[in-house]
């Protein structure tokens, strides 16, 4: 049997939930990656220091793995440099939502006024934490990233010292973008390396590939597939997994979210595999995220082995991604 050893494999832009839907997905996470980037979107969202050290312990009861870090995070908001100095040896990064485009953002930034954000994002170039950008405007759906882009660079050019992550980038422009800041860096879903709108649309609609960013055109995809196979320095492996109840995705009003957290690897596998890549697997589901972070993770090996593996149809209330189908990798044990 063919097989392919992963060391240390990091999710690093995953939504874990709170109360019956953490413990439901968190051990999924926990079980195939070593550590994971957790985002704050809760209700109220995470904004406090408590929030985060309460969040962690809730994170850490519902997980069955010891060998797995949730690398916590700080919903934005303009916090002072006294308070980002005490909460900086417990969180990786803040999660900036522009108010409105997602899931639980509503209090998120309304105006992206330098002056006025200034004293945060100093501190946090100062203090090294890194600043994780949800990146798309409120215009027309398809533009909402590539729009984003001039923000992108006025973030970029005037806090040089800031790493900035675009998280799950979805378009060329954004790819383009990598290149052009010193301080630029990217997350990339699997689903965005498989699917367009017109596989969430294009025929009868298929509400478990809602997601926001939405999927874009197939040139976008390809550029996505070009830097991600590629392994960039510059880009790593984010799920956005983002679990939804099965009747809150099959309804008016459908959640934007599409759930991969337990086959994500097994999916990677059959993506680089198709495209001779299996070799560059490692820097862009760790090496990458080690280093652009600059953490340790938690030492795992996820051996993946080529062999069938059938999608449930559920996780608990959550279909997955690719549900009732087979995929061409499994993952053969956990060391």
């Amino acid at each position: 049997m063919k097989t392919i050893t992963l060391t240390m494999p990091l999710d690093m832009h995953v939504h874990l939930r709170d109360g019956e839907m953490l413990e439901t997905v968190a051990p999924l996470t926990s079980y195939s990656f070593s550590g994971a980037l957790v985002m704050p979107n809760l209700v109220p969202p995470v904004t406090t220091l408590e929030a985060v050290k309460s969040y962690r312990s809730r994170i850490k009861k519902a997980m069955e793995s010891d060998d797995f870090e949730p690398y916590m995070t700080l919903f934005y908001q303009n916090y002072s440099r006294t308070f980002l100095e005490s909460v900086q040896d417990d969180i990786t990064a803040i999660k900036l939502y522009p108010s409105g485009v997602t899931t639980n953002s509503e209090g998120g930034v309304s105006s992206f006024d330098i002056e006025s954000m200034r004293e945060t994002l100093e501190a946090m170039s100062d203090l090294g934490i890194v600043l994780s950008v949800h990146g798309e405007t409120n215009g027309f759906v398809m533009d909402r990233e590539a729009e984003f882009m001039s923000v992108y660079e006025m973030l970029a050019s005037n806090f040089p010292k800031l790493k900035i992550v675009m998280e799950h980038i979805t378009t060329a422009e954004a790819v383009e973008m990598l290149d052009r800041y010193d301080n630029l860096y990217a997350t990339i879903t699997v689903h965005h390396l498989m699917i367009t709108l017109d596989d969430v649309a294009g025929g009868m609609l298929r509400p478990h590939l809602f997601c926001k960013p939405i999927a874009k055109r197939p040139h976008d995809r390809a550029a996505l597939l070009n830097v991600a196979l590629a392994a960039h320095p510059k880009v790593m492996f984010g799920s956005d997994s983002a679990p939804h109840p099965k009747h809150t995705k099959e309804s008016c009003g459908c959640g934007a979210g599409v759930f991969t957290a337990p086959i994500a690897l097994q999916l990677l596998c059959e993506i680089f595999e198709a495209h001779d890549k299996l070799d560059n697997l490692q820097a862009f589901v760790s090496d990458n995220a080690q280093r652009i972070y600059g953490i340790c993770a938690e030492y795992k090996e996820v051996v993946l082995e080529k062999r069938d593996f059938h999608v449930p149809e559920l996780y608990g209330s959550v279909v997955p991604m690719r549900a009732g189908e087979i995929l061409t990798w499994s993952i053969e044990r956990v060391d």
